[in-house]
């Protein structure tokens, strides 16, 4: 999105396979007015595939407490909107399961009118993005295989051992389980509603876990059916992006003006390579702005790419002399759109204006005068974002007047985990002294070494000091750039992080002394217990009144 002067690193030409024909930027214009419309979600980031799933069990929560829908309903509805932006094979599928319970709760359980036209609008626009999407794919595909030209060539990699789809498979079969859980034991329940409720929880579950396992059967397949036989070839232009993932443009594209898609990458290598590469990612990772863009490299690429495609990429190594880059997909090809690139533009031009408004704030912390125990704590921001998350309290209080046990259960548990979270929104402390910081927690303050902290830094609403040994801490409260920016604002959360940045890359700024033990913050777990039980007597007065 953003200008690359530089020439591209060049393969070398051993590398390319004979007759590999250049993807340019005519056969690409075709490739990417191919695609589904806006509104399709196409590109299924690893944050929306999460978002989706919670938006999910939030609908499926708000359905069991709010309504009188069957069970089936519940699970089926807020699932069909995970399927149809995490796994559109699916919908084509669903739709008819969905609209025959739909039409069975309508004639056999009475459900009022409402709920069966939502559901039915619904079901409409799953099969209908899902089609379009499907037609958008089959049009991407026959344009790639056009451009290759009937040109094919072995992946370099075919006889290695894959790893595709394992992690995916065997996290779908641990969700399975308490949801077979749920269903066999939702008759065991005395009363028809908590019955009710329990299958329609099993169910969900089991409809999430089915879809990790279908995830990772099918992109183990499509990665066994790429190693297999030979797969058309096309050279392009490759970058990594910020999450580490390979950014194709078209062979001519010298200056990354037209990103055409996005796909997540490992490089090819064997268990103890991989780690020690996984290592030195992260720590590329670390120092890595958005603006700042790596360098094109020349590669060829294995495989049809479309939306949901499995590819590889041998690219030009980042050093002379070293041997290329293999590296396989281990997610789906994400295509993007114009309206994409503009808004990827746009952000990439604020996440610039944050990041060099928070390297001010370094700069500013580099005359910081050394002191001999530094602390930061909870302030009026920790308290405000503390009290709007805090509201749904009130609300289920409100709301939940006479529940079964089935979700009296919900409401308890969600209350208790809530009574753990807000003491380290309250009153969190961070205590910089001469060989490390303190950070307060739950169970006793923990002690990280100056050497073992890589960087702090905001990360969306969040900030974060990363670790080595990967146990990272995280701060999040509102945040809002815009007007701080017009008024002239720091977000004490920034300060915090700027402050450790430049302690961390300059030992002269580093506190002289040693903290006493009441300065580092004291264990949260007895306010936890107090809210908690708080929260019980609470519930059991509401309810027993």
């Amino acid at each position: 999105m953003d200008t690359i002067l530089q020439e591209p690193l060049r393969l070398p030409p051993g590398a390319i396979p004979d007759g590999c024909a250049a993807w340019d930027e005519e056969p690409t214009r075709a490739w990417a007015r191919a695609e589904a419309p806006w509104w399709v979600p196409v590109r299924p980031r690893r944050w929306l595939l999460e978002q989706s799933a919670v938006f999910a069990l939030i609908v499926a929560f708000c359905l069991l407490t709010l309504t009188d829908l069957p069970g089936y309903l519940i699970a089926l509805l807020p699932l069909q909107v995970v399927w149809g932006v995490w796994r559109p094979e699916v919908v084509r599928f669903s739709v008819p399961v969905v609209a025959a319970a739909l039409a069975w709760a309508v004639a056999v359980d009475g459900v009022p009118w409402p709920a069966p036209v939502c559901a039915a609008l619904l079901l409409v626009l799953s099969v209908t993005a899902t089609e379009l999407r499907a037609r958008a794919r089959a049009r991407q595909r026959g344009i790639a295989l056009a451009a290759a030209d009937g040109v094919t060539a072995v992946p370099p990699t075919a006889d290695e051992p894959l790893r595709r789809g394992r992690l995916l498979v065997g996290f779908g079969g641990f969700v399975a389980v308490p949801a077979l859980v749920l269903l066999g034991a939702s008759p065991l329940w005395h009363d028809a509603d908590d019955r009710q409720g329990a299958a329609g929880a099993g169910l969900f579950l089991l409809g999430l876990a089915c879809s990790v396992l279908l995830s990772g059967v099918l992109g183990r397949r499509r990665a066994l059916a790429l190693r297999g036989a030979p797969a058309p070839v096309l050279r392009v232009l490759v970058r990594k992006d910020v999450h580490g993932d390979a950014v194709v443009f078209a062979a001519d594209d010298t200056t990354a003006l037209r990103p055409l898609f996005t796909v997540p990458v490992m490089t090819q290598a064997d268990d103890g390579e991989a780690d020690e590469e996984e290592e030195e990612l992260d720590e590329l990772l670390d120092g890595l702005k958005d603006e700042e863009r790596g360098p094109l490299h020349e590669a060829v690429l294995y495989g049809t790419p479309y939306d949901g495609a499995e590819i590889l990429l041998v690219s030009a190594a980042p050093k002379p002399g070293e041997p290329p880059l293999t590296e396989r997909s281990t997610g789906p090809v994400r295509p993007l759109s114009e309206r994409g690139v503009r808004r990827g533009l746009a952000r990439e031009k604020r996440a610039a204006r944050a990041e060099a408004d928070y390297q001010e704030l370094v700069e500013a912390a580099r005359t910081l005068t050394p002191v001999p125990v530094r602390r930061w704590r909870a302030g009026r921001v920790d308290w405000l974002s503390t009290l709007l998350v805090a509201q749904w309290a009130g609300w289920v209080l409100l709301v939940v007047s006479d529940p079964g046990p089935w979700d009296a259960t919900w409401v308890i548990v969600g209350g208790v985990a809530g009574a753990t979270f807000i003491p380290r929104k309250l009153f969190w402390r961070v205590t910089a002294e001469r060989t490390g910081v303190w950070l307060n927690g739950l169970r006793r303050p923990r002690h990280v070494p100056w050497e073992d902290l890589r960087s702090a830094g905001r990360v969306a609403f969040d900030v974060r000091l990363r670790v080595r040994d990967g146990d990272d801490w995280d701060l999040s409260a509102l945040h809002w750039p815009r007007l701080q920016r017009r008024r002239g604002w720091t977000h004490p959360h920034d300060a915090l992080a700027a402050e450790l940045s430049a302690m961390i890359a300059d030992p002269a700024l580093r506190p002289t002394g040693e903290s006493a033990e009441k300065e580092r913050g004291r264990p949260l777990w007895p306010l936890a217990v107090i809210l908690g039980a708080a929260w019980i007597a609470a519930l059991v007065v509401r309810w027993l009144s």
